[in-house]
């Protein structure tokens, strides 16, 4: 039986082992430019089987937080170049996140100070971070139907540059109720056109997204994102279940690139109400878990044959040999939530290796 430490293929991408860095944002990136201090933080993970970087935005209009890096300039990609020639150097592989926000901004961090863009105009609870500290969130602006064509654009583009930048491959982020969930979920998408009512309608910027990229990159160095039930940033669905697993169908059709699900609540707001075997069940290429898993569980998903790769978060905060200490059994290091957001190399680079 395979186990965390047995090698799996991404097509012709064999990653050593079925540990991967999760994407994290850690708000680093002044200018929104990668820097020589990031590509020293995934150079020293770079033994995970796959990490994935932070979220990237694809556009201005997609960034949502202070000090997060993008894709979309010729400095970025410059910045990212670095970042993966140092990874690649020490032996790993790194794909990239793809993310627009949506309205999940505030006009402070938006071109010419514009309200963010949803596809309805429904404003969510809580603040936005900006670069004066916490704002309520605004009202976002709904997306004209012919303006989607170019948001889709936005991500063909960004995974050129992710090439350009020397990724090994993209991940699409459609989770956490960012701009391509915040379509997936009734919750959040009213919209009456060809973009919103059914899950196939609601399903259908994502499956654009998709195809987009799919003409960059080959399907297997393409994975996609999901969090069926978590109500980060404000976002629900009403039958998250039954929304899903048609939501998985569609991808299994489409693509055959990895399928990283965010499994339950990262607010503990909410019931388990989700049965993600049944997730798993409708889709035919790799399936990634996430959130909350230890060694033993995550030993456990891959021996049962639940899930072919397991991605940690915080875990890899705090303990860049992850891999090793799993193999060895050694106790982790504890992470500095302090140091989470922002800032230089205190609780970035400065965490202790084994030896």
């Amino acid at each position: 039986m395979p186990d965390l430490f047995t090698p799996f293929d991404l097509g012709d991408l064999t990653l050593p082992n079925r540990i991967v860095m999760a994407p994290m944002t850690r708000n680093r990136a002044p200018d929104n430019v990668p820097t020589e201090l990031m590509a020293e933080y995934y150079r020293q993970r770079a033994t995970a089987g796959l990490i994935i970087s932070e979220g990237a935005a694809i556009s201005p209009q997609a960034i949502g937080y202070p000090g997060v890096p993008g894709i979309y300039s010729e400095a970025q990609v410059a910045g990212w170049k670095r970042v993966t020639d140092a990874v690649h150097d020490a032996g790993g592989r790194m794909f990239i996140q793809l993310w627009h926000v949506g309205r999940i901004s505030h006009p402070d961090l938006q071109p010419d100070g514009a309200p963010p863009v949803a596809p309805s105009a429904l404003r969510p609870a809580g603040e936005a971070m900006t670069f004066e500290g916490p704002k309520p969130f605004v009202t976002p602006r709904a997306l004209e139907i012919g303006e989607i064509p170019q948001i889709v654009d936005q991500y063909r583009q960004a995974a050129v540059n992710a090439k350009q930048a020397g990724f090994d491959g993209v991940e699409i982020h459609a989770a956490n109720g960012y701009l391509l969930d915040q379509f997936l979920r009734d919750g959040t998408n009213r919209r009456t056109d060809a973009y919103g009512g059914s899950v196939e309608n609601r399903f259908r910027l994502l499956g654009e997204v998709v195809e987009a990229v799919k003409h960059i990159w080959p399907e297997h160095r393409i994975g996609v994102r999901l969090s069926p039930e978590n109500r980060f940033n404000d976002i629900a669905d009403s039958n998250p279940q039954v929304t899903f697993e048609e939501i998985v169908t569609r991808l299994s059709a489409i693509t055959s690139g990895y399928l990283h699900v965010l499994e339950g609540d990262m607010t503990g707001q909410s019931e388990p109400a989700v049965d993600y075997a049944r997730v798993r069940a409708a889709y035919h290429g790799p399936y990634m878990v996430n959130n909350g898993y230890d060694l033993a569980r995550a030993t456990d998903a891959i021996a049962s044959g639940y899930a072919d790769l397991v991605s940690f978060g915080r875990p890899f905060i705090a303990n860049p040999d992850l891999v090793e200490r799993f193999r060895r059994g050694a106790p982790l290091n504890e992470p500095d939530e302090a140091t989470f957001y922002g800032g230089g190399a205190e609780g970035y680079t400065d965490y202790p290796f084994l030896e």
